[in-house]
């Protein structure tokens, strides 16, 4: 039977409790590693401390956190809160994708790299006709010689072009 003070309450209800809760443990763990991630130094005014203001934006985080946490109207979770939770962890799924092509751009190039990787994202948001997929590779292509040709982005060549002769690996180093 829900409170008054539940009944009252305009917000949205769904994903609070969970995140009120990793929100206050992850800032605790933040907290609890300020030691180890920043230093003091001597001889140093107190506001001018590397640690400091770290130290103060993080606290905050915990106490509001938890005052959060602590005047939420109710204390229990329901199944709508874990499908909301659940909404929260599939954009994950995008920061995985990422990571994946930061770690094998070194290994196999910017522009193979790209071309693999576009038209797979581009497949697995539902964009799957022909002409899509299409459309993705040659967007690829065109920002592969934006950022490296016309832009001279400095991107490491991948260690598969150290297999090329000479003149060839040169031109994938700089260009591709």
């Amino acid at each position: 039977m829900p409170t008054e003070r539940e009944r009252r309450f305009v917000g949205p209800r769904r994903g609070q409790l969970i995140f009120a809760l990793a929100f206050v443990v992850i800032s605790a763990l933040l907290l609890a590693q300020i030691g180890s991630q920043t230093d003091w130094i001597a001889k140093t005014a107190f506001f001018a401390q590397p640690r400091f203001w770290p130290a103060v934006g993080l606290g905050g985080m915990v106490l509001l956190g938890g005052l959060h946490l602590y005047r939420l109207p109710w204390r229990r979770n329901s199944r709508y809160d874990w499908w909301e939770a659940r909404k929260w962890f599939v954009v994950l799924e995008f920061a995985l994708w990422f990571m994946a092509y930061v770690l094998l751009v070194p290994v196999v190039g910017y522009l193979p790299a790209t071309l693999a990787f576009v038209p797979a994202l581009s497949w697995r948001m539902g964009y799957r006709s022909r002409l899509i997929l299409v459309s993705s590779i040659v967007f690829a292509v065109v920002v592969v010689v934006m950022f490296k040709g016309f832009l001279s982005v400095k991107i490491p060549g991948g260690a598969v072009y150290e297999y090329l002769p000479g003149g060839l690996r040169r031109f994938f180093i700089l260009y591709l």
